[in-house]
């Protein structure tokens, strides 16, 4: 495949998210300001903060930083820790520092597309579909024939994006299992990790549990934090992560100073943080889910089991990109038709739309669109 390619979730975004009156389609909670952070980190680091020198910090990230990320797990230390601007760049150095032409991957479908275009930049690439019609649920027999001896890399993501789905603890043991009888290395996109609405459902963290298990996750979801363009990897194998650190000193190098540390005071505080994203998101979730279930002629929804995120099946005749389209021409809702998450390895049906629960503005966005809905 040419590289990069259009990647169609973001074109999308770019086009209209900052431009319409009700955007219902964001992936992460309510942002917070700096303000509200002090409040709920605490008062006595707004001083430090306004004394921060705006000077570059260390290429993995501050010590400080990295102390905070590793705290998050239960068998990493900061030294097998790397921050990174976002998720995206620490997706993006991963796969170029795990795959190589000739070696081929396994990706879950439906996928936030860097999971799937970077690899496929990369070297062969087999894609395992999760079932739409079974609660987006994993078949963990389709991940092992789609195994073949070359297969360096499996790549997940749960809590998924877009579905909210999960899988068990026994699935993902079976991955493990599986994986390390082959030494193949497992990427595992953590981003809504901490949003599940049963706690029972909280997988482990791959860092935690498996030597060739690489732990993707950022500020931007479970703690609501987008703006400070956060992420990190954690690995237990340290030759690996030295590569990674190599292939950052191509990319952004570092991070900003300010960012650092309103991140470092964050995870040190998250626990209010989290209630506060989780407090919101359940109750949000209960109006969501009552106001499709008031028009079951035009949509059908797997409950999500985490994040922020539902991801309905659209009935209605015209096709979900059609009415994305219409709703947000006629009303300035904008949601995500599934057009949007098409995979060169797998089909992904059009028939879906994404839409956001976790701002604020889910209220009265629903009320415009019940209204539009009505007089159809």
């Amino acid at each position: 495949m040419s590289f990069p390619e259009d990647f169609r979730l973001i074109s999308y975004l770019s086009r209209l998210e900052h431009a319409v009156r009700f955007p219902l389609s964001s992936s992460y909670p309510e942002s917070m300001s700096i303000d509200t952070l002090f409040e709920l980190a605490g008062n006595e680091h707004r001083a430090p903060f306004m004394q921060t020198v705006l000077d570059y910090p260390p290429l993995r990230g501050t010590p400080e930083l990295l102390e905070a990320i590793a705290s998050t797990y239960r068998h990493i230390t900061p030294q097998q820790v790397i921050s990174f601007a976002g998720a995206d760049e620490a997706i993006y150095a991963s796969f170029q520092m795990l795959l190589e032409p000739g070696d081929h991957a396994v990706v879950i479908t439906p996928n936030y597309q860097s999971l799937e275009s970077v690899p496929l930049s990369r070297c062969s690439v087999t894609g395992v579909a999760l079932d739409e019609n079974n609660d987006w649920a994993l078949d963990v027999e389709k991940v092992r024939a789609a195994l073949r001896e070359n297969t360096k890399v499996l790549a997940i993501n749960f809590p998924h994006n877009p579905t909210g789905a999960l899988i068990s603890h026994q699935q993902l043991t079976d991955l493990v299992d599986m994986c390390r009888a082959r030494g193949i290395w497992i990427f595992s996109d953590e981003v809504y990790r901490l949003t599940e609405f049963d706690p029972a459902d909280r997988l482990p963290q791959l860092a935690d549990i498996y030597e060739r298990g690489i732990s993707l996750n950022v500020t931007s979801k479970a703690y609501g934090l987008p703006g400070l363009r956060i992420g990190w990897v954690a690995c237990q194998d340290d030759a690996w992560m030295l590569k990674l650190e190599r292939m950052k000193q191509y990319l952004s190098i570092c991070n900003s100073m300010p960012g650092e540390f309103l991140t470092t005071i964050a995870l040190n505080a998250r626990a209010p943080i989290l209630e506060r994203v989780m407090t919101r998101s359940r109750s949000q979730l209960a109006a969501l889910t009552e106001f499709l279930a008031r028009y079951p002629h035009l949509f059908r929804l797997s409950v999500p089991k985490a994040g922020v995120l539902a991801f309905p099946r659209y009935l209605g005749s015209e096709g979900a990109e059609a009415f994305a389209t219409t709703l947000v021409e006629e009303t300035g809702v904008m949601v995500i038709p599934s057009v949007t998450y098409a995979s060169e390895l797998t089909p992904v049906s059009e028939d879906f739309l994404r839409i956001g629960f976790g701002r604020e503005n889910l209220e009265q966005a629903l009320t415009e669109t019940g209204k539009w809905l009505d007089r159809r």
